[in-house]
């Protein structure tokens, strides 16, 4: 908006007085915004930020310096680079090449691969903030770029768009009003209604709103989404065309119901207009995004922990060979050259330096024992692997086929370790469709079937004939009013949809269809029931409601409404009816309605409100209370009185409330459904069987929480549930208890009540938290840690982004440090996402925020199943083999080290670390149970470690003396009578562990593919083959004669071929054995699974072959009936947790 030079008297005098305010000792946390202006026309303040979002982590600046500090924080990268700069420093023993092409080329792959996922996030800021927006730039809407936005601007949004920034809603088609959703903030999809100050409500026109001139005062950014504050100043309105300046210099005050924030949706309202107060990195959606930190998984803190072993021992074999060697040179003679005429402080200071090269010459001679090539192999496995996930077809989408996003490649074995799920609610558990199920009418359960109330139970049918809608003549004081009341009983809203020809509630209509917007999905669901039954709710203008009932309408004038609140739990409309009598409806939970019940039938309504609890529905109950004229004018006075007060106003509002809602005449209660999605319940039974613990973590009200909890079989009819909330006087005393905020008497006793009711018939428990309750119940986290540890499921409720963050690093902090894995579909879940160990978002219907920011997304709750128990399981195995395998190889010759990591070893293990299945995939999925064979990081615990390592000494030895006894110097093994020298030796010591490591791997090989077949004998051959070449050919070209035709001297010696085959078996025969005996008498669940789906494979193969002589390889035998016949419930596996 342009600059007002020619500033009138009042004008000058506001901005004077509001600055002296912003500047005074009680504003320092507010900021000051100038309408229309911009940061160019806002004198004495800062600079605000633009509207760009910035998501990504590195810039073409920045990249090279920073991602290389990130890559050398690992010990490993840290450590060769010292090797490499030793070996170019010193004399030394190996060429530099051969540490530190190795490292070039793992710095490069990784930094190519973290350049190449901060480039898509690039991408994906650049479309937000390149998204076109419509901004008000004089008296004319110019259509900008979201980022070019500053503070100050007035921004138009139309129907459906999203909030670019964060505003202060002036004005809109609907005098003031609009409507919107905030899935994508905090997972709620109801409809909201925001107001506009009276002052800007009318400023409807470009034109008009060009001409407001107006200063805003308000607190500064902060990431709760709850809380706004501040006020206007309307200084000018000069509306051309329509009279003069109007002074509007009293200060209106603003409030979280006039705040659009960005991420939010426009619904059911043509366009608004709107004062952008926060701005790109500062709107409340993007400050509570947790800043993306980098996650590190448990294998490779393992692996930086077996490195610190290795580079112990490392310097400990450097430091007694530099011993030894002065020790031995120190005996027989003086090794400082004769030509060197020092004195004895030059001498002094030589020695010294030499034991310092010799030290360092010995560290990059032995340096090898920790393979730099294993950090190049699990850098290729963990992104080659990651493909396996877009390539599943069980994880794409089923309708589109959109594969599953692997946004990271660092945490594929992680998926192997989780403990703790951390899931968000809508649109993660739940499908966020509710419909009708059931209600209860005059106590007489029904169903709602197509459009139809039939009676649920044989008992019920001669209480009433089958419904499919009241009778005309119903009046509200029958029974069947139910459905009456569901329609006028709401604060829907409507919006017209094409005309529609065909059958409604029984009959022809041709009319416009409505599109119900509602602040609860509830009433939306209830008031679409009631338009299936044949009762339309038309709208609501002007305080009338009009229904459609079978084509004659009805209006009813609205007195007054009593929204919604959570204490009160209900919600109440005063009516008066066409024939003039006056209605008070009110709906709400049961234990909200009953008890001021005074006539209808309560008993059965109350049994079968907890019938329909059990079935996981959410409840609504419905009253009625007719009130006389006098009655009305009394409480139309109370209210009046009430919500004018200036003082005491909250506790006057609840008095006339209360006054109100009594005495009700029971109409019924309805039971709807929140729609799970698909297998959701399975899923978490099988989670459960693998040790996996679910917490849903969900910004709905607690009664929406624990009805999914129920529905989705979290929460079971004979578990003790704790609700830890400010209203929920129990829930409130329990938390005083857990966290001793009463008598230490009664602390006592309440413990040893809980610890009693734990003992007694082992009653499961669960718990409920707030998300008000969250600070206070994290400010002693020591009793919260005994309190969570005891139940079997937590369920958190009406949690803000960062709450859901706080919830998920409390639970990475419990004892034992378990993996956590967070899950959920909107922005609102960012936070958690980044906060977990590993985080999945769900590509869903609010949008991409969350999958943009995970580390895997998804498309359906229930492929968590598949990725965990499945992908995460063989990517553990895999990596954790890999790297036991690579500290197991040792070393020889410059030329040899280069190729034997390379060419001889490596790949094998990278195909096996690909495409290795100890158990087959539909196994792994449908037999929980199994991932607790690899629960806790076992396979890469201390025995493990320990075994492996002991394992390489072992073979090693054999190695070296085996060799050394066969090729003794003084036994002549050649015709010629000649003896092997040491190159020789070191030759058949190598050749005898290239095959031994190659075929120690083909032992542990379960599924052999033509790829695996390939690398592991192709290594062998290409061992021999290379040896040949280089023997004859490669090393006289590199004048290095002691190597020359070597190979072929020692395969023409008879004992070599003997004392190969004898070192091999030895080498390998104690690995057949462990694993023979432990698999007779100490199987695990994953070693009996393998034992019966052969034996199975086998029977069944033997039975085809027998039957009809069908001779189909055992893999065509489907896996549903291995499964089915292995009982995967656990029956026959179950296995304790490690």
């Amino acid at each position: 908006m342009e600059k007002v030079n020619n500033k009138k008297p009042l004008e000058t005098a506001v901005e004077r007085n509001m600055a002296r305010r912003s500047t005074s000792s009680d504003q320092v946390n507010r900021r000051t915004i100038y309408v229309g202006r911009g940061n160019m026309g806002q004198p004495g303040t800062a600079k605000f930020p633009d509207n760009t979002i910035i998501s990504s982590k590195y810039t073409i600046w920045n990249f090279v310096p920073k991602n290389l500090f990130e890559q050398f924080r690992r010990i490993g990268n840290m450590y060769f680079l010292m090797i490499f700069l030793v070996q170019v420093i010193i004399d030394s023993p190996t060429s530099p090449v051969t540490s530190g092409l190795p490292l070039f080329f793992v710095i490069t792959v990784t930094a190519v691969k973290q350049g190449y996922e901060d480039w898509c996030r690039h991408k994906t800021d650049n479309v937000m903030n390149n998204e076109p927006v419509h901004v008000l730039r004089g008296p004319q809407v110019c259509t900008e770029k979201s980022r070019d936005i500053q503070v100050g601007d007035i921004v138009r949004v139309e129907q459906d768009e999203t909030f670019p920034c964060d505003l202060v809603l002036l004005s809109s088609d609907r005098q003031g009003l609009c409507h919107l959703t905030t899935a994508s903030l905090d997972g709620e999809t109801n409809l909201k209604t925001r107001t506009a100050l009276p002052q800007t409500a009318h400023l409807s026109s470009e034109t008009r709103l060009s001409s407001l001139n107006a200063v805003v005062e308000c607190i500064l950014p902060e990431p709760d989404l709850y809380r706004f504050s501040g006020s206007m100043v309307v200084i000018r309105d000069c509306s051309l065309g329509e009279g003069g300046p109007v002074d509007r210099s009293a200060a209106q005050p603003l409030e979280q119901d006039s705040l659009l924030l960005r991420g939010a949706s426009l619904k059911n309202t043509k366009f608004i207009y709107g004062l952008a107060v926060y701005t790109g990195m500062e709107t409340k959606m993007t400050l509570n995004y947790k800043s993306k930190t980098l996650k590190r998984s448990v294998v490779e803190k393992s692996m930086n922990k077996f490195l610190l072993v290795y580079l112990g021992l490392l310097v400990l074999m450097a430091l007694i060979s530099t011993l030894m060697q002065h020790f031995w040179y120190g005996t027989l003679h003086d090794y400082t050259p004769w030509y060197r005429d020092m004195n004895k402080s030059h001498l002094g200071v030589w020695k010294s330096l030499k034991v310092v090269t010799d030290f360092l010459a010995f560290m990059v001679l032995f340096n090898y024992i920790i393979p730099v090539s294993l950090y190049v192999t699990v850098e290729m496995q963990k992104f080659l692997g990651s493909r396996f996930i877009s390539w599943d077809p069980a994880l794409a989408e089923p309708q589109t086929k959109e594969p599953a996003m692997v946004n990271t490649s660092d945490l594929n074995e992680e998926l192997g370790q989780v403990e703790f799920v951390l899931s968000d609610k809508t649109g993660t558990l739940t499908e966020n469709i509710m419909v009708l199920k059931k209600c209860s009418i005059g106590g007489v359960k029904y169903d709602y079937e197509d459009g139809k109330l039939l009676p649920s139970d044989c008992m019920d049918t001669t209480d009433g004939p089958p419904l499919n809608s009241p009778p005309l003549n119903t009046s509200l004081r029958d029974p069947c009013c139910l459905i009456r009341a569901a329609a006028l009983c709401h604060t829907v809203h409507i919006s017209e949809c094409d005309e529609v020809d065909g059958p409604l509630g029984g009959r022809q209509t041709k009319r416009s269809l409505p599109e119900y917007y509602a602040s609860s999905p509830d009433e939306k669901a209830l008031v679409e029931a009631a338009r299936g039954l044949g009762v339309i709710f038309l709208g609501s203008d002007n305080h009338q409601m009009t229904l459609d009932m079978k084509g004659d309408e009805e209006r009813f004038e609205i007195l007054t409404i009593l929204e919604f609140d959570p204490i009160r739990r209900c919600m109440s409309v005063i009516l008066r009816q066409p024939d003039g009598e006056i209605w008070v409806l009110s709906k709400g939970a049961d234990s909200s309605i009953l008890p001021k019940v005074v006539s209808g039938e309560l008993q059965k309504t109350q049994k079968h409100v907890d019938d329909f609890a059990m079935l996981g529905l959410r409840t609504l109950c419905f009253g009625m209370r007719r009130l006389t004229q006098k009655e009305f004018a009394e409480i139309e006075e109370c209210l009046r009185v009430a919500r004018t007060a200036r003082t005491d106003r909250d506790r006057l509002i609840e008095e006339a409330f209360a006054s109100i809602e009594q005495q009700y005449h029971l109409i019924g209660v309805t039971a709807v459904e929140d729609k799970l999605q698909e297998e959701v319940p399975q899923t978490i039974v099988q989670l459960g069987l693998a040790g996996i613990a679910l917490w849903v973590l969900t910004g709905d009200k607690r009664e929406t929480a624990v009805n999914i909890g129920y529905s989705c079989g979290l929460f079971s009819r004979d578990m003790v549930i704790h609700s830890f909330t400010s209203e929920h006087p129990d829930g409130l005393r329990n938390a005083e208890v857990a966290l001793g905020l009463i008598s230490p008497s009664e602390l006592i006793n309440g413990v040893q009540d809980v610890q009693a009711t734990n003992k007694r018939a082992d009653t499961p428990h669960g718990l409920v938290i707030e998300g008000s309750c969250v600070a206070k119940l994290l400010s002693d986290r020591p009793r919260l840690q005994a309190v969570c540890q005891r139940v079997s499921v937590v369920v958190c409720c009406r949690m803000s982004p960062l709450q859901k963050a706080e919830i998920v690093r409390f639970v990475k902090e419990l004892p034992g440090s378990p993996i956590t894995l967070a899950i959920g579909d909107g922005a609102n879940d960012v936070s958690m996402i980044q906060e977990a160990h590993v985080g999945i978002g769900i590509v869903g219907k609010e949008g991409r925020q969350a999958a943009r920011n995970s580390d895997y997304a998804i498309h359906r709750f229930r492929q968590l199943r598949r990725l965990i128990l499945v992908h995460g399981h063989l990517y553990y195995i895999r990596i954790a083999e890999l790297v036991q395998y690579f500290f197991y190889k040792p070393l020889y010759t410059t030329m040899y080290l280069a190729m034997y990591n390379i060419c001889f070893t490596s790949l094998p293990i990278l195909v096996y670390g690909l495409l290795e299945q100890h158990v087959p995939y539909q196994l792994l999925e449908h037999s929980p149970h199994l991932y607790t064979d690899i629960a806790n990081n076992s396979w890469l615990a201390l025995p493990a470690f320990i075994y492996w390592t002991f394992l390489g000494v072992i073979h090693s030895l054999i190695f070296f003396f085996g060799s050394y006894l066969l090729f003794n110097p003084d036994s002549g093994l050649v015709p010629s009578g000649e003896t092997h020298g040491q190159w020789t030796f070191g030759t058949l010591v190598f050749s005898v562990m290239v095959i031994t490591v190659n075929l120690k791997l083909a032992l542990d090989t379960r599924f052999w593919t033509w790829l695996n077949h390939l690398v592991i004998w192709g290594s062998i051959a290409f061992y021999i083959i290379s040896s040949f070449i280089l023997g004859s050919y490669l090393w006289p070209m590199f004048k290095r004669k002691n190597m020359y035709r070597v190979f072929e001297h020692m395969l023409i010696a008879a004992p070599t071929w003997f004392g190969a085959s004898l070192l091999i078996t030895l080498c390998l025969l104690p690995d057949i054995f462990q694993h023979a005996l432990r698999r007779q008498l100490y199987p695990s669940a994953t070693q009996r699974a393998q034992l019966e789906e052969a034996s199975y494979r086998s029977a069944r193969k033997s039975k085809l072959r027998m039957s009809n002589g069908d001779r189909r390889d055992a893999e065509s035998v489907p896996l549903d009936s291995i499964t089915a016949a292995m009982r995967w419930d656990g029956t026959a596996h179950s296995c304790p947790r490690v």
